[in-house]
């Protein structure tokens, strides 16, 4: 095998196939050169696509967290929602298969090694479940009872307006169920008549009652829309964990992706 990613030097890559998972979300599987090619992203880490549109002076790029790893061989996945005003996810709408997006990395200040923490409490909204089922999904893959030596705790709270925002549902809940160590913790804006999950936003109360406790041995992580990162850097500032700076570090106990 060998890693294809160059951190300086854009490669496009060509759309294999599409699968649509609702109207404005479809999960992308990109070509990798070679058959046993993997990608080389380090656990933890991004990268960024980059498209030439129409309209836009210089190239628009935004940084995606794939949903598949270094165990897959020959292809990405990118799951990707499109917005109305979403450069990148509307040009990715209209992406017809073997055509290219320009990829780049790895980037981004969080490296997962395992045990690094005792206990992560990771907060999502929307498509910012992707780092945080990476990190989840290689947590598993260390367990001891898959040959590994990885006992952290997760606990997870996903944040979503409606049940049908919620995206890798059935991925979280299989996980949950073969794995102890790890627990999704729902909350919905606008939840249906019959929901034993969170109500509303994710609250300092739901943060308190779901994840661990301020501890050196501990790290809040946070991904998802901007306003939802400020009010949840907000939340955990009020309960007592370490501030968190405009810009995270691998060492901040509070995380933003």
């Amino acid at each position: 095998t060998r890693k294809v990613l160059k951190p300086d030097a854009y490669q496009e890559f060509p759309l294999k196939e599409k699968t649509v998972l609702s109207h404005n979300v479809a999960i992308y599987r990109f070509s990798l050169p070679r058959p046993n090619d993997i990608l080389g992203l380090p656990i933890g880490q991004h990268m960024s696509v980059a498209a030439d549109i129409e309209g836009h002076p210089k190239e628009v790029v935004r940084s995606y967290t794939p949903i598949t790893s270094d165990e897959d061989l020959g292809y990405v996945d990118l799951l990707i929602k499109s917005y109305p005003m979403g450069n990148i996810s509307k040009h990715m709408s209209k992406l017809q298969i073997g055509q290219t997006m320009k990829i780049k990395g790895p980037k981004g200040a969080m490296v997962y090694t395992p045990n690094m923490v005792r206990h992560f409490g990771m907060i999502a909204g929307g498509t910012g479940i992707t780092p945080m089922l990476q990190i989840i999904r290689a947590i598993i893959r260390g367990r001891p009872r898959n040959g590994g030596k990885d006992t952290t705790k997760v606990d997870l709270i996903f944040a979503n307006v409606n049940f049908e925002d919620i995206l890798l549902k059935d991925d979280l809940d299989t996980l949950a169920k073969e794995d102890e160590g790890f627990n999704v913790h729902y909350v919905l804006n606008n939840p249906p008549e019959k929901w034993d999950g969170g109500v509303g936003f994710c609250t300092p109360d739901m943060i308190k009652e779901k994840l661990p406790a301020p501890a050196k041995d501990i790290k809040i992580l946070i991904c998802g829309p901007p306003p939802m990162v400020g009010a949840m850097k907000k939340a955990t500032d009020s309960l007592g964990y370490e501030k968190p700076r405009p810009a995270s570090k691998l060492q901040d106990q509070v995380f933003c992706f």
